[in-house]
């Protein structure tokens, strides 16, 4: 279910949807539009193309999802194998997933089928359920294109195109995948660019996409909702792991998703909250699609009040009124800080937004404060008392040109600590080692979220 729709404007029976989708919409407990779906959705349902832009919760996702029900409904055409009438297009297997929940939720009254397709699963699934017949496909660039190749896909009938997220995409570094899936859809379609910036990049891509579109912008370029609470606690690199378990702690937070720059960091994260005894779980591109699946439907059942994550697996993540964000390291580019604290604060709900800063990051946040034209509320920590610096060894430098000491895993093994151990010599080792990352032609790893899926 979507936590998208909220209860201001005008009612969605105004609108012009169908009968079978105002009933969707109304056993899903909604009676108005936001401002987004009420500006959109009447443009969409007239044919014409798009170009959308609004901040992470203002109901995007049903803002396209409804007229594109309403629209195939309307056209009525026999399915065909392999040949969708829809794409939606999206950077990450996350967001694709919840994307084909919302089309689910409120296409259950109507004969359309839809399906997804994302990287980490199976090739197979996907190809049965094209094979039976969809009229809306939702999918990663990477996948498809995987599809397209092998040729069980036929994009050659799409009659209406979603990109959705598209400033992710383009941080992401599918343009070139873009440009490849563009070459294959038919000349005449509706087109719907979505976004939640819009910066210089976007607005070219939206150019060579989209034809005369109608405009929609519902807040400000790079806004932060107002209905965040942002606060900064400066704090040494060192103790910010202390730091946030005293904070859950303090405040007896029961949901909170924890941005790190990395999945290495992520997971380390996880395991110091665990060894301090706060159920945490991560999630990041190298997890398996079920490890991740998993991760997000224990903190959204409430069975882990922790997530940590990275920037591109929780891109999308819809969580009903996730009350509280962390930072627990800057992001490296401003605009990615608004996407962050965008999870809370959502559909009318208040939210915290809480940034952990060494002194390293001081010149990070002073350019999201730039970015957002406002100061954050530096705060204070009642009770927490850093503890005793830890003693970092200092690791003898290697001679250069000595190969490091991995071990059975492949992984490097720090100086001074055993060699794997005997029987696992380079024959055995081999078999144990972790297969090296399949790259694309662009240098991007197929695991990193959205990537080959």
């Amino acid at each position: 279910m979507s936590s998208e729709l909220n209860s201001a404007g005008p009612a969605f029976a105004d609108l012009g949807l169908a009968q079978p989708l105002l009933r969707a919409v109304s056993e899903a407990g909604y009676v108005n539009p936001t401002p987004i779906q009420a500006q959109a959705i009447p443009l969409l349902l007239a044919g014409g193309d798009l170009l959308a832009a609004a901040q992470t919760g203002t109901g995007k996702t049903a803002g396209f999802t409804l007229p594109i029900l309403h629209r195939l409904l309307e056209n009525h055409a026999p399915r065909r194998s392999r040949r969708p009438r829809c794409l939606i297009l999206t950077p990450t297997r996350e967001l694709a997933a919840q994307v084909q929940e919302s089309v689910q939720t409120y296409g259950k009254h109507v004969p359309l089928k839809s399906t997804v397709m994302f990287g980490g699963v199976g090739l197979n699934p996907q190809i049965r359920a094209l094979e039976q017949g969809v009229d809306i496909l939702v999918a990663t660039p990477g996948r498809l294109l995987d599809h397209c190749g092998q040729k069980t896909v036929d994009l050659s009938g799409v009659e209406i195109f979603v990109l959705d997220e598209a400033d992710r995409m383009l941080d992401m570094g599918f343009i070139r995948d873009i440009r490849r899936i563009l070459g294959l859809l038919p000349k005449q379609r509706q087109n719907m660019l979505f976004s939640a910036t819009f910066s210089d990049e976007i607005r070219e891509l939206a150019d060579g996409l989209l034809n005369n579109p109608g405009y929609v912008e519902v807040a400000r370029r790079n806004a932060a909702s107002e209905l965040v609470d942002q606060t900064v606690h400066l704090v040494a690199q060192e103790h910010k792991r202390d730091l946030l378990t005293h904070l859950i702690r303090q405040h007896d937070w029961r949901q909170v998703l924890v941005f790190t720059r990395t999945k290495h960091g992520a997971n380390r994260l996880a395991e110091k909250l665990a060894e301090d005894g706060i159920p945490a779980a991560a999630i990041h591109g190298n997890k398996s699609q079920a490890a991740r699946t998993k991760a997000l439907a224990d903190f959204k059942d409430g069975r882990v009040p922790v997530l940590v994550a990275t920037d591109i697996a929780a891109r999308g993540l819809d969580i009903d009124q996730l009350p509280h964000v962390v930072n627990f390291e800057l992001p490296n580019v401003p605009e990615d800080y608004v996407h962050r604290i965008g999870r809370t604060g959502r559909a009318g709900n208040a939210g915290s937004a809480v940034s952990l800063v060494a002194k390293d990051e001081l010149k990070l946040l002073g350019g999201i404060e730039r970015l957002i034209k406002r100061s954050i509320q530096r705060g204070t920590t009642e009770g927490f008392t850093p503890p005793p610096r830890r003693e970092i060894e200092k690791r003898p430098e290697r001679p250069r040109g000595t190969p490091p000491v991995r071990d059975a895993g492949g992984r490097q093994a720090p100086t001074g600590q055993p060699k794997p151990r005997a029987g696992l010599g380079p024959r055995n080792a081999s078999r144990h080692s972790a297969k090296p990352q399949q790259r694309q032609g662009n240098g991007r790893s197929r695991s990193q979220g959205g990537g080959r899926g």
